[in-house]
């Protein structure tokens, strides 16, 4: 399980943050690092901080992008210290994070994400993952640090994982309740655009309308089964649309 799952950082400035989130992973497992867009990596700071995990940085991949980063993945979970306008299913506890990320990483990749130092993840990037996760802390000073934040999170995958190894349970997910990858996801969302825009529903003055109706089946969370059944939907619909000429 705990093989499963990827620590990504986007695009992080100072590089000792890096060795420091080496080191919080090794110590609870974790070995699946990925960079994305790393400002300076490698770099001695990284290896110094590391304290020991340079094997992790040894092996880290380092991606140009996001969407890379979390290729395959069934679930992919943003780490942010705010609500979006648009959010996604979130979780308001660590612990209940950890639970559902290690049902999913039994069987498949899965991905925690974390953003820059000071700005954390865009919009574009929180489009990217399949919910997100904050850590309860002081309301009059609620900033960790980086690898604070992935020590945090990583500590409770730990956990959950612990449990799981002593009682020997293993959950089994049903076959029809596999959540599709990112990819199979992305091209639903692609053929719901096309086909709204085909139909005439998706004009300019409702140029949100897109973004709202795919975070609406974001937090749906459908399985690749009922994933599967929505595109057959939309085919059929597109069939009965006038063809549009190539000329």
């Amino acid at each position: 399980m705990l093989s499963n799952i990827r620590i990504i950082l986007v695009q992080t400035f100072h590089p000792g943050n890096i060795g420091a989130t080496a080191r919080a992973m090794k110590t609870m497992g974790l070995t699946r690092l990925v960079l994305v867009n790393p400002r300076a990596f490698p770099d001695a700071e990284a290896t110094r901080l590391a304290a020991g995990a340079s094997d992790v940085l040894d092996n880290a991949q380092v991606v140009s992008s996001l969407e890379e980063a979390v290729s395959g993945c069934v679930q992919v979970v943003g780490a942010s210290a705010r609500l979006r306008s648009m959010p996604l299913p979130h979780f308001d506890e660590p612990d209940d994070m950890a639970q559902s990320v290690m049902d999913n990483a039994q069987h498949q990749p899965v991905a925690l994400v974390f953003g820059r130092e000071r700005s954390g993840l865009t919009n574009a990037e929180i489009r990217c993952c399949t919910h997100q996760v904050s850590i309860p802390a002081n309301p009059d000073y609620g900033i960790l640090n980086l690898s604070q934040a992935v020590q945090i999170l990583a500590y409770e995958l730990h956990r959950h994982w612990r449990r799981r190894t002593d009682s020997g349970f293993v959950y089994q997910t049903p076959s029809e309740a596999i959540p599709p990858t990112r990819e199979q996801f992305g091209h639903f969302q692609v053929h719901l655009s096309q086909v709204m825009q085909r139909s005439g529903f998706l004009t300019q003055p409702h140029a949100r309308t897109e973004e709202q109706l795919q975070a609406l089946f974001a937090r749906a969370e459908p399985s690749r089964k009922e994933l599967s059944l929505l595109r057959g939907w939309l085919s059929a619909l597109d069939a009965h649309l006038p063809q549009q000429s190539d000329s």
